[in-house]
């Protein structure tokens, strides 16, 4: 018998398994072919607006995302410089050889971890428990928890046109049978699609008609314990060109015979990564859509398009592609397709990832209605030290929606469900100013310690980090600096006004103009760039900081207040019949979780309030 069987491994099942596995528990990963495990079949990217503070979180907890990019990179981008740091964000080009090679050597390298290649069609459940799997062969595996972490293989069909193909994206067997089996365990199931764009031969590609685009010039790694990526000083360039009129034309001549607009596809699309001819019929007043082309891998010549999705038949996507500046003789390697599957509804899934359903049955990734990558391997993370936990008899990790980016995640998953599938934006956390892209160990790496993911070494790294950074606030605050005449000379070359009497050198970074690097030709501060950087930023956005805590402090009340588990809203006079409908439904633990679900008004969340005040339920 495991303690843990761990169905899938793409990006989400690869962070489970190795999250038991490092926790001591004896772990088996199912997968239906090893040599697809952290597997890229979209974008050759990982990161981005959000899902790259996404990946920082999970190497602050200890994850594996972050440093295997680094091992990968191709290219890494520092994006959003020019705005607030509340959306900056990593985005690294990782090779699709490179990139799953490491993981699966990672896998095969850890401890209590084993990897078996075969189908998972049904589970064993016992008085609404799990208690193991079946693999397709009729072979039953036991195990004390399971997390299902699909991805797009749960009846997964494969559309280019009208021709559809029940296979998953490279031509493997899909589980045909897994999520009938969940129906009849009484989960409601959805039916979702995604796609991807056509892959192009790198020689015949008219570069010199595109725009270049460069990674950034700095050695930048999404690791914390990274100190320089494998990769990155290749710097593998990527380019920009555009859709045009005469594209358009072509997809609006040819819409009926793509999967979607001819009616073959059953599934919903994702609403912010859409195909070019969604985009090119939802956004008809944009003269042209961005397209870059993003090298694949060192190891072959692929290009991919990137904002070309598309279900259109190949004779069509060729006329498509060779319509665009740069493409006019490209050779397509690889046409385009939209991939249809099955996924929960995640509205069934307590906020450890564990299901209401079967006890110590666990899911994550797109089975949950995600898209991404990042998404995914986040989850996975999250499943995987919660199975653990539970085991252990220990309490669940529930990371806080002003806490990271995975709590915001998890709770709209949880609390509000899906209609297409969800991609993780900056827009959705209204505390982003508190989950920055450089301060995602400071707000997580004790969890990762704590709960024995993050080893002595790593965890004293950061110790010192906190210590450093309190050691330069300390120094800037006591240390001041006088009006000379070499300084004011200074200040009035970078624009600032000439100091008048003495000043703090705390309140000089606080100028506007004034940044750290101003500041180091004044005075000597002996400590890391990430040290000097973390200051800074709480210096300059202290305010908003400040204002940003305080509001999270309203929230976090609403969330002490705890709703019992067998609360009876019937039995609650006055509520909406909506509200009573959908918090019996999603069965929220907390008044603030109440707040965030659809169709539950304050007026109803007021009543609530009242009638746990008064003793019926205990308040934390």
């Amino acid at each position: 018998m495991y303690d843990v069987i761990v169905v899938g491994g793409g990006h989400a099942g690869c962070e489970a398994s190795l999250a038991c596995a490092r926790l001591g528990k004896k772990t088996l990963l199912v997968t239906g072919n090893l040599n697809n495990i952290a597997d890229m079949p979209c974008n050759p990217s990982i990161g981005g607006p959000a899902k790259g503070i996404v990946v920082r979180e999970i190497d602050a907890l200890g994850g594996e995302m972050a440093r295997n990019t680094d091992k990968a990179s191709l290219q890494m981008k520092k994006l959003n410089t020019k705005k607030g740091p509340a959306v900056w964000a990593l985005r690294a080009q990782a090779d699709k050889i490179t990139y799953p090679k490491e993981m699966k050597k990672t896998l095969e390298h850890t401890d209590h971890l084993t990897l078996r290649e075969s189908l998972v069609e049904d589970l064993l459940v016992e008085e609404d428990t799990i208690k193991g799997v079946m693999l397709e062969d009729g072979e039953k595996i036991l195990a004390k928890a399971v997390i299902l972490t699909t991805g797009t293989y749960l009846k997964a069909s494969i559309l280019v046109g009208s021709n559809k193909k029940q296979e998953g994206p490279h031509g493997e067997k899909a589980s045909r049978f897994l999520s009938d089996k969940l129906k009849a365990l009484g989960f409601r199931i959805l039916r979702l699609k995604t796609g991807t764009p056509p892959r192009i031969e790198r020689a015949s590609i008219h570069f010199e008609e595109t725009k270049l685009e460069e990674g950034s010039k700095d050695n930048l790694t999404f690791s914390y314990d990274s100190k320089t990526a494998t990769a990155t000083t290749l710097q593998i360039p990527c380019y920009l060109t555009y859709t045009n009129a005469k594209t358009h034309q072509i997809i609006l001549d040819n819409l009926k015979k793509s999967s979607m607009y001819g009616g073959y596809v059953k599934g919903v699309g994702p609403r912010y990564c859409p195909s070019i001819e969604d985009k090119v019929v939802r956004f008809h007043d944009k003269e042209r859509h961005q397209l870059f082309l993003e090298p694949e891998s060192l190891f072959y010549d692929d290009i991919y398009v990137q904002g070309l999705s598309s279900s259109m038949p190949e004779d069509v996507q060729e006329q498509i592609v060779h319509s665009i500046k740069g493409l006019e003789d490209a050779k397509i390697l690889k046409y385009a397709y939209a991939i249809e599957y099955d996924a929960i509804d995640a509205k069934q899934l307590k906020q450890s990832l564990e299901t209401k359903l079967i006890k110590n049955l666990f899911t994550a990734g797109q089975i949950n209605g995600t898209s991404g990558y990042e998404e995914a391997a986040g989850q996975g993370l999250i499943a995987g030290i919660n199975a653990s936990l539970k085991l252990d008899g220990k309490e669940p990790l529930i990371l806080k929606r002003n806490e990271a980016y995975l709590g915001v995640l998890i709770d709209d998953l949880v609390t509000k469900g899906i209609k297409d599938p969800y991609r993780l934006l900056t827009s959705r956390a209204e505390y982003r100013l508190l989950l920055r892209d450089d301060n995602a160990d400071l707000r997580l790496r004790d969890y990762g310690y704590q709960i024995g993911l993050v080893d002595e070494e790593r965890y004293q790294r950061f110790c010192q980090k906190k210590k450093d950074i309190a050691d330069v606030f300390e120094i800037l605050k006591k240390e001041r600096i006088t009006p000379k005449e070499e300084v004011n000379a200074y200040l009035e070359e970078i624009g600032s006004t000439p100091l008048q009497a003495g000043l703090s050198l705390y309140e000089l970074l606080k100028r506007p103009e004034m940044k750290m690097e101003h500041l180091l030709k004044l005075v000597k501060l002996p400590f890391d760039e990430a040290v000097l950087n973390e200051v800074e930023i709480e210096i300059k956005y202290e305010g908003y900081i400040r204002k940003a805590e305080q509001e999270a402090k309203k929230m976090l009340h609403l969330e002490s207040m705890k709703i019992s588990e067998d609360i009876d809203y019937e039995k609650i006079p006055n509520l909406a019949s909506e509200a009573r409908q959908k918090l019996q439904e999603v069965r929220p633990t907390s008044l603030g979780q109440a707040s965030r679900i659809s169709g539950v008004n304050p007026s109803d969340i007021a009543i609530l309030s009242i009638y746990i005040k008064r003793g019926n339920y205990e308040s934390n």
